[in-house]
């Protein structure tokens, strides 16, 4: 008899590739008989036991009684041919006896174990460990090469790689098939896909090989083959089960079960009646030789990969939703993430802590030149404050800039020493003006860098040129750098002392506004208060407004937030849709991979083989479908800072790895559903619909 841990022995290698296989020599029994109890009862011989046994089904709103009160009893070693006419039941039988079927009623015992109150994983393993099903179409996977085919039963059984390969090979080369192990279904005979069948039911030592019509798809060279490995494998002492309609066929049996109508109408003799005796099964299946959790799940991954590129436009498809949904997320982050850099770059143009005091009760005040004036002394009792770092008094006008035979309209800012370090703006060339110029109301200008492009474009220093504002001729001392921002006049400027402005040019009497710096580490909110409360003091009533640029960075900064987290809502809310589009592919694949499933169950599989296997399926295809989104949304902001020319879209490795993070997530939640509606498939039911 063929052992769990052995192929076809040596000694039987060339019998079992040819017609002639059967020793005529062989040890004979008595042969069974319609008369003959002894083959109905269990006795030490006894393998499989089936007592009363009822199958009905639902075929609409009629009920099929596939079964009707089978009582049978098979002894190992036998060679059973069962036969009837289309519907009498054959079937049904069989895929009870292999454990794919539950009987409605009566009982079905495997080696003296019921299976009545068994769960669907303790009859898969009675499935893989015990039983080899040879079907009449074959049930071969068609991705998978002759080889692998073998294997997959060992893989459920925990075999190792190394030994359940050496088993395959052996047994695929001793059924004459050791060039087309490579092959696959496509590209074998149906003679060779039959063979492929019977190793795949010997690789877990299939001491019960069920064969349903074996013989049925093939020719009758191919038949006689098959019929010959058959008799073979039983004459090394495992115990096959025939289902045919083939009279022929079912005369190489020792012992023919007719079916009609659901039950056993005769039980008698086939013309071979020579059996060995065989060992009874084994209560329980070797497992010393069962690979740990780890090595299943590389087993399960690699089965996934093999499956996914097996069907690659299926794939693509599937990951599609997940590629654009990580790459919009991704590039979403980095959109916001730009616009924060270039938001802040902006805003610290408004200076760095810095508060405004503005006559009127606020922008637009008509009422503002009847108030109290803002004054050089005012800016001095605030400089004066512990916590203000530097202040500017402000006059702001406008003038023609003349230069030659060029005229432009400028701003003109009459401002303090201090002004730029209030501002925080630096010098690209030249100096600032210091306080006795302002004293001195020298008519000192320093001009932008726009200003200096107007006037000085052919690259000339302007340090200690004299331009005319009006009528007013001011010599450059220095350029300064002021960013460019939405929230200044980005035309030409140019800044003079305050006094020089009240004097020579605006004619006006009292300040624009006044600047302050507050120091580093006070808040602008206290700070503002102290000056609020001064200014009160000193104009006696509330004639002024403090213009906080903080509080304005700050809610710019929550706008701009609440942007950021709407786009980003968008972004997630196509990562949900590409994993409902996930989920349904799998769904509509679980459907059309019904065989496969049938199959994977019917060799051992089980139900957790089979949701992990979809799961990790699942996972896979958002994972690569994220990495194929994320590089995605590299190219586009590569393309991006390209084009604009600067870094607008900074992509971080924190988004990424959220991204990642996201696309196996997406992967597990959507491809849960699926993996269990396929795990928890009915084996024969998967088969039928196949």
């Amino acid at each position: 008899m063929l052992s769990r841990d052995e192929s076809i022995d040596a000694e039987h290698a060339d019998d079992v590739a040819r017609p002639d296989a059967i020793d005529p020599a062989a040890p004979s029994v008595p042969a069974a008989s319609n008369t003959d109890d002894a083959a109905r009862e269990a006795g030490p011989g006894a393998l499989l036991e089936l007592v009363d046994v009822e199958r009905s089904y639902r075929a609409g709103d009629e009920e099929v009684h596939a079964l009707r009160g089978v009582s049978l009893v098979v002894r190992a070693g036998e060679l059973l041919a069962i036969v009837g006419s289309s519907g009498s039941g054959k079937s049904t039988l069989l895929n009870i006896l292999g454990c794919l079927d539950r009987p409605d009623g009566g009982d079905y015992r495997v080696a003296g174990e019921s299976t009545s109150g068994m769960a669907p994983d303790e009859l898969s393993r009675l499935r893989r460990e015990h039983f080899g099903f040879i079907f009449q179409r074959y049930q071969l996977l068609d991705d998978l090469t002759a080889l692998r085919n073998v294997e997959m039963p060992a893989i459920y059984a925990g075999t190792p790689a190394e030994t359940r390969r050496a088993r395959a090979t052996t047994l695929l080369t001793r059924l004459g098939l050791g060039s087309r192990m490579t092959h696959r279904p496509n590209e074998l005979s149906g003679g060779q896909q039959q063979r492929v069948s019977i190793a795949r039911a010997l690789i877990n030592g299939g001491q019960v090989i069920l064969a349903d019509e074996p013989t049925g798809a093939l020719d009758a060279a191919s038949s006689a083959e098959v019929l010959a490995i058959l008799q073979a494998l039983n004459a090394q002492g495992h115990t096959v089960i025939i289902v045919t309609h083939d009279a022929e066929v079912a005369a190489h049996a020792h012992r023919v079960i007719e079916l009609r109508d659901g039950a056993i109408v005769d039980d008698r003799a086939g013309t071979n009646i020579a059996m060995r005796e065989a060992q009874p099964l084994p209560a329980e299946h070797d497992g010393s030789r069962r690979v740990e959790l780890p090595g299943q799940a590389l087993e399960a991954v690699g089965m996934a990969v093999r499956n996914l590129i097996g069907h690659r436009l299926r794939t693509m498809l599937t990951m599609l939703g997940i590629v654009i949904g990580i790459a919009s997320v991704v590039c979403v982050s980095a959109i916001g993430e730009g616009s924060r850099r270039q938001l802040m770059t902006q805003l610290a143009s408004l200076g760095t802590n810095t508060l405004d005091v503005q006559p009127g009760r606020g922008f637009g005040d008509q009422r503002a030149g009847t108030k109290k004036p803002l004054t050089d002394g005012d800016a001095k009792a605030i400089a004066e404050l512990d916590y203000v770092d530097s202040v500017s008094p402000v006059i702001t006008t406008n003038a023609t800039v003349r230069r030659g035979n060029v005229e432009r309209a400028a701003a003109i800012r009459g401002v303090g020493h201090q002004h730029f370090r209030v501002r925080g703006f630096g010098l690209s060339a030249g100096r600032a003006f210091d306080q006795r110029a302002v004293a001195a109301q020298a008519q000192d200008a320093v001009i932008d860098e726009q200003t200096l492009l107007a006037f000085f474009p052919d690259g000339a220093s302007p340090l200690g040129q004299t331009v005319l504002l009006g009528s007013v001729p001011v010599r450059v001392i220095g350029v300064v750098q002021r960013p460019k921002s939405p929230y200044f006049d980005n035309g030409l400027v140019v800044y003079l002392p305050y006094t020089t402005a009240l004097t020579r040019l605006s004619g006006a009497t009292s300040l624009s506004s006044i600047t302050m710096r507050i120091r580093s580490g006070v808040p602008t909110t206290v700070a503002e208060a102290g000056i609020k409360a001064l200014m009160r003091q000193r104009h006696g009533s509330l004639d002024f407004f403090i213009n906080n640029t903080e509080a304005f960075r700050q809610t710019v900064s929550r706008s701009e937030g609440t942007l950021s987290l709407l786009i980003s809502s968008i972004a997630v809310i196509s990562l949900v849709v590409g994993g409902i589009g996930v989920m349904n592919i799998m769904l509509v694949t679980v459907s059309e991979r019904t065989q496969e499933i049938g199959i994977r169950m019917a060799v051992g599989a089980r139900r957790a083989d089979i949701l992990r296997q979809f799961l990790i399926e699942a996972v896979l295809v958002c994972v690569a479908g994220g990495v194929i989104g994320i590089g995605l949304a590299l190219v586009i902001a590569g393309v991006y800072n390209h084009v604009v020319g600067s870094a607008k879209m900074p992509i971080a490795g924190a988004a990424i790895a959220i991204a990642f993070a996201v696309s196996s997530t997406i992967g597990i939640l959507f491809g849960f559903m699926p993996a269990r509606k396929a795990s928890r498939m009915d084996p024969i039911e998967a088969l039928s619909r196949a």
